[in-house]
Parts: C-alpha cells; sequence; structure tokens
C-alpha cells in the first residue's frame, strides 16, 4: 500500500492538547544560510531568499499547521491598537521554538509549548510570531510565560523579526513592532488562528 507524504499546511494534526502544546511544522533553523519558505500549493520547502545579510534566525522557526493569519487574528490586533484597517497577512500563523539542541535541518515538526508572542505588523498586515518552547527541552521546558526569558534571549528575537526583512537601502523599517503578549493571549491568537483557518482555508482544499 502507498502512502503520501501529508501536506505540512493541511495535513498535519496540530495536536490533542491545542493551544497549550502544539505541533509545529520547522521550516528554517540557526545554522541555514537561506530561508527557505512552504511553497502553499505542493507542501514542499522552496528557497524564499539567500540571506545575504547578518541576519541568522535565533531559534526554530515556522508555523502552525491548520492555521492562518486572517479576520480574527487581525480582529484582537486591531483591539489592541484601537485601530480597524488591520488585516491578517494571508499565511499560517508563525512560530519560533526554543532550544537548547542544535536541530541541522528544517521540513521536521517539534512539540512546543506557547509562552506568548510578538505582536507584529508587516505593512499593515498583522504578522504575529508565537514564541514557544521545545516540549520537554532540557533549558527551556522551565519557562511557562515570554516574560520569563532571558531579557538578552528576548533581545535576540525582538532584534531578528523586526530586521530580518530590511534591506540596507531601506529608509523605514518593513516589520514594526507594537508588543508583546504573554501566554493567555498566545493561547487566543492560535485558536483565532484555527478559526480562520476553517472559515477562510478549508472549504478551498480539494
Amino acid at each position: 500500500m502507498y502512502r503520501h507524504k501529508a501536506h505540512p499546511w493541511h495535513g498535519i494534526y496540530p495536536g490533542e492538547q491545542v493551544p497549550q502544546e502544539v505541533t509545529a511544522f520547522i521550516e528554517i533553523v540557526p545554522t541555514d544560510t537561506v530561508k527557505y519558505e512552504i511553497d502553499k500549493v505542493s507542501g514542499y520547502l522552496s528557497i524564499d531568499r539567500p540571506q545575504k545579510y547578518s541576519n541568522i534566525v535565533p531559534a526554530l522557526y515556522g508555523f502552525i499547521p491548520v492555521s492562518f493569519s486572517g479576520r480574527h487574528v487581525a480582529e484582537l490586533t486591531n483591539q489592541a491598537l484601537n485601530r480597524t484597517d488591520i488585516q491578517g497577512d494571508g499565511d499560517p500563523l508563525d512560530i519560533c521554538v526554543l532550544t537548547e539542541k542544535d536541530v541541522s535541518h528544517g521540513d521536521i515538526i517539534v512539540k512546543a509549548r506557547p509562552i506568548g508572542g510578538l505582536r507584529l505588523l508587516d505593512h499593515n498586515q498583522a504578522d504575529d510570531k508565537i514564541i514557544a518552547v521545545m516540549k520537554e527541552d532540557m533549558i527551556y521546558d522551565r519557562f511557562e510565560d515570554i516574560s520569563e526569558l532571558p531579557e538578552k534571549v528576548l533581545n535576540r528575537l525582538i532584534h531578528y523579526f523586526t530586521t530580518y526583512k530590511d534591506l540596507p537601502t531601506d529608509k523605514h523599517p518593513r516589520m514594526i513592532l507594537e508588543g508583546m503578549y504573554g501566554r493567555d493571549v498566545a493561547y487566543d491568537v492560535i485558536l483565532r488562528s484555527m478559526e480562520d483557518y476553517r472559515t477562510e482555508v478549508a472549504h478551498t482544499i480539494v
């Protein structure tokens, strides 16, 4: 009997304990010299762009399957910023997973516990980054909320996500950090992203 590889966005089960624990699909790791990104149609990793400058992703980086940054995710951002014009970025919900281990490549799944998130805007679109720790990691598993992270770890995450899309010729930063939130808000963002997937994406899958 032949089996086909599941599409990472549509075919991987996010877990029994969502949002307290999620299965994350990892696209890129700190040692990668190019930025990989899932091809939404085929499910294969594609090269988005070489890492031309000094930005190095500070942790495992990917997305939560069967999630989508759409109307419900944007609604939470609008509420937090007292705005009405922000939309979701139309991608799966990003997740950054902290671990002490050196993971040599992406295209893997990881069990992770969300502990908070960064509220970022990309050209006025909600581009949240869920911050999580690898389940049972020897160092990071003790952290329950983003507020407990060492300041240098948090600063490294913020610096990466507020600069990784910028070019030296840019006059203004593309990614704007509008704040951070803790574990409970991260849970809400995750559940909203899954509702967005159900209402805006699931019916389009053939």
